[in-house]
């Protein structure tokens, strides 16, 4: 019970907000149970009744009754359903909002330790299964879960009363089958159903990480001839999910049996009281039909359990999966303070390591610098040497050891991330372009850019005539990551974003890799104009068109081997010499 108390109640928590529309959603339940019940008792009567041939105005009461409760039951029904589809859509609503604000400040720090970590499997495939497919499957929970066993509750307790007012054994009878139905065969269900329904969870998350990775890796599987594997792969995941779910649908089968089969036990074990009551004048013969077919309509209340726990499994097993994620610390806590307020956006270095895990050795160790404002350093060295590392740090996407990152005479750390993010642009090797847009994919960097903005920092860019070029201009759709457009285009929209944003601190992590060598000249000559008056940090693996910067580290190993300017270091003949003379020679 402990493994379902966790996730449930956390579920409940969720839910609570729209505490008041559950709480309509169950009294209109209550309401149309009610109103079956109500029509099938007054039937009952009316038709005993005139059978012994009463004056009209005799039943003239059972027939207003009939009516009104068959319209009613209706009407109910109706709103029951309205409301109950509207709290599941907006609970559904509210999920992937909460889920997606829970894994923002994870990224990218946390979900890196979850790809490496406990959570096998773990990648951009499987976290679109938890959004779209585990928080889907939540539905079934609000629907199927929570509100019929209140519905039930509440059903159970009236009858009790309402039978129990004709003779106590009808009330104990019912109850009796009703906690059967209610309880009993919802309890065989979760037993028989639980691991099922957690097994189809697991499936359909695996055979959706192989879709999507196989789709995005399409190019790779057609190259190499390995189409029937990954056919294969995805061939057996969608046979062990279909069995899965034809054997849910076979316990379903066996609840719904089993909850009919109590009904009509119960209609005829109180039919089996009834009669020698009825024989001894305790009962009267037109009162038989009503508590018989009165007790049959109450069973609308305890035949959804069973789905409802049937459910319960594969609910909870989707919980725990998104809980999974949303339940880990972030790598970095804001301070509860406000950022302190400073005009300066120089950056001090001091004796700075840090390291991913601790048990791997120190991606920086020892690490000590000062960028001016409006200065620049360029940081190089081969991959792994802890480059990016340090952009990492500066944007707070990881929290450092030791030592101290200072930003305009103030700890890194007493900054919110929010304010850090507003002081820096970046231009990356691989700039994310969002399936959109151009026009909404530079309004990222401000969203409320105007047309003027927009074109003037695409000038700057050296991309607007381009953009003019085509079919739709700035509305046109671009794609997926961009791929409609070459590396160069997509580099110089990333570079459009930065002059758009305007923030005092540039990080370019690579920004003219990947690049042909002409294209490559024509973004470095744009990345040198905006430059002009920022404080500029430069990572990069190529060493060309460093001499734009004021100072070079070169980083080996996580600790800085060398630095100085361009010539001056190409005066020393070392690290930095040789990895000049190897990149000229691999251009040859």
């Amino acid at each position: 019970m402990k493994g379902i108390q966790g996730p449930f109640w956390h579920l409940v928590k969720l839910a609570w907000p729209l505490k008041n529309w559950i709480a309509l959603a169950v009294l209109l339940g209550v309401i149309t149970i009610g109103s079956g019940i109500g029509l099938m008792a007054t039937s009952a009567y009316l038709i005993s009744e005139a059978a012994l041939h009463p004056s009209i105005a005799a039943l003239g009461v059972a027939i207003v009754g009939v009516r009104f409760f068959g319209i009613a039951r209706g009407i109910f029904r109706y709103l029951e359903r309205y409301v109950s589809h509207h709290v599941t859509f907006r609970l559904l609503s509210q999920l992937r909002t909460w889920f997606y604000r829970a894994i923002e400040p994870l990224a990218p720090a946390r979900l890196m330790a979850l790809r490496a970590g406990h959570i096998t499997d773990f990648s951009s495939g499987d976290l679109l299964s938890r959004i779209v497919s585990d928080i889907e499957t939540l539905q079934n929970f609000y629907v199927r879960v929570l509100a019929p066993p209140i519905v039930a509750a509440i059903i159970g307790c009236a009858m009790w009363f309402f039978l129990g007012a004709y003779h106590l054994s009808f009330a104990i009878t019912l109850l009796t089958f009703f906690l059967l139905a209610g309880v009993g065969v919802p309890l065989l269900t979760h037993l028989l159903s639980r691991k099922i329904g957690q097994q189809i969870i697991a499936v359909r998350a695996q055979l959706n990480l192989q879709l999507v990775e196989g789709i995005q890796g399409m190019a790779d599987i057609v190259a190499f001839g390995r189409e029937s594997d990954q056919l294969e792969r995805v061939r057996k995941l969608n046979g062990r999910l279909v069995r899965l779910q034809a054997r849910m649908a076979q316990i379903n089968g066996l609840q719904n049996s089993l909850g009919n089969l109590l009904m009509q036990l119960s209609c005829w074990t109180m039919l089996i009281v009834a009669i020698p009551l009825v024989h001894s004048g305790q009962l009267n013969g037109v009162s038989l039909a009503l508590l018989i077919l009165a007790a049959m309509a109450s069973f609308e209340a305890v035949l959804p359990l069973p789905g409802a726990f049937q459910h319960l499994g594969s609910s909870l097993a989707a919980a725990r999966r998104l809980f999974e994620i949303v339940d880990a610390q972030p790598a970095v806590l804001d301070n509860e303070a406000p950022s302190p307020i400073t005009k300066r956006h120089d950056i001090e270095v001091k004796d700075l390591r840090f390291r991913y895990s601790n048990d791997e050795p120190y991606a920086l160790d020892g690490i000590s610098f000062t960028l001016s404002q409006g200065g620049s350093i360029a940081i190089v060295g081969p991959s792994g040497a802890g480059k990016s590392t340090i952009a990492n740090l500066f944007l707070r996407f990881w929290e450092y050891q030791e030592g101290q990152i200072l930003l305009g005479g103030q700890p890194l750390r007493n900054y919110q991330q929010q304010d850090i993010h507003n002081l820096m642009s970046v231009v990356a090797q691989d700039t994310h372009l969002f399936n959109t847009t151009i026009r909404e994919n530079l309004l990222i960097a401000k969203s409320q850019a105007s047309d003027e903005e927009l074109e003037q920092a695409a000038r700057q860019a050296q991309i607007h005539d381009f953009i003019q070029s085509l079919p739709q201009g700035y509305n046109t759709q671009i794609g997926e990551q961009g791929l409609s457009l070459s590396g160069g285009e997509r580099q110089r929209i990333a570079i459009a974003r930065a002059i758009l944003k305007d923030a005092p601190i540039l990080i370019l992590d690579e920004a003219t890799a990947n690049l042909d060598a002409l294209t490559e000249q024509g973004v470095l000559q744009m990345i040198r104009a905006l430059m002009k008056g920022r404080t500029t940090l430069m990572i990069t693996h190529r060493l060309v068109g460093l001499e734009m910067a004021d100072e070079i580290l070169v980083l080996r190993d996580g600790k800085i081997r060398e630095r100085g300017s361009h010539y001056e270091l190409l005066q020393l003949e070392g690290f930095y010499w040789k990895m000049v003379q190897q990149q000229a020679l691999a251009i040859l």
